[in-house]
């Protein structure tokens, strides 16, 4: 079985938006794309990449195994735990070889554990909580699926972006037209703080 994630996403479109925040991104998507009650668990940074997508019963991880194997670098692992959290669905080790084979982060609608480990690396991982209980390895799951995670639609091959404030995905497809309106926005904050620190600032709808 192989990666079906899709082609390489243009370096300076990943560039664009390791830069930017993710609230700002959302804002441009509506605000409507957002995973709800994720959170970093590493050391800090921006999170972005393309996304091999995993959905697995509640607190096993067989299938995020075998998503190990297909990883491509820059791709980042996204696991439909079902939100559940009561068992671990990957700690220290796992995200060890999913960072040695070049995946750019880990998102698990679910539990991690060595979560002091974690909390060490700069390799971004996402989850819903922390639990030192292990998980089972008897399945099912898919790969390359489309999922939900933290109420979020992620398709495969769809570009992922998290930071201190969460995570958002979005297709590909429109990536482009996306970071422009997000350095347009970028560009009319700064101006707004630049007006609030020279005393100019007469008042505006903000976030």
């Amino acid at each position: 079985m192989s990666n079906e994630a899709g082609a390489t996403l243009a370096p300076e479109l990943l560039a664009g938006f390791g830069a930017a925040s993710t609230a700002v991104i959302s804002d441009n998507l509506q605000r409507l794309p957002g995973a709800v009650g994720l959170r970093p668990f590493h050391r800090g940074g921006t999170m972005v990449g393309r996304a091999l997508t995993v959905r697995t019963a509640a607190g096993d991880n067989l299938t995020i195994h075998k998503a190990l194997d297909l990883i491509r670098p820059g791709d980042v692992l996204v696991v439909d735990g079902g939100g559940d959290t009561a068992r671990a669905l990957v700690g220290e080790i796992m995200a060890a070889v999913a960072k040695s084979r070049g995946a750019a982060g880990m998102v698990i609608d679910g539990a991690i554990r060595d979560a002091r480990a974690i909390a060490q690396s700069d390799f971004p991982c996402f989850a819903r909580a922390a639990i030192h209980r292990g998980p089972y390895k008897n399945g099912p799951g898919e790969l390359n699926v489309p999922v939900s995670i933290g109420g979020m639609l992620v398709r495969p091959g769809d570009i992922v972006v998290g930071d201190e404030d969460g995570v958002v995905a979005f297709p590909p497809d429109n990536a482009a037209a996306l970071l422009q309106a997000v350095h347009a926005q970028e560009a009319r904050e700064a101006e707004m703080l630049r007006s609030i620190a020279e005393g100019r600032y007469v008042g505006a709808y903000g976030r």
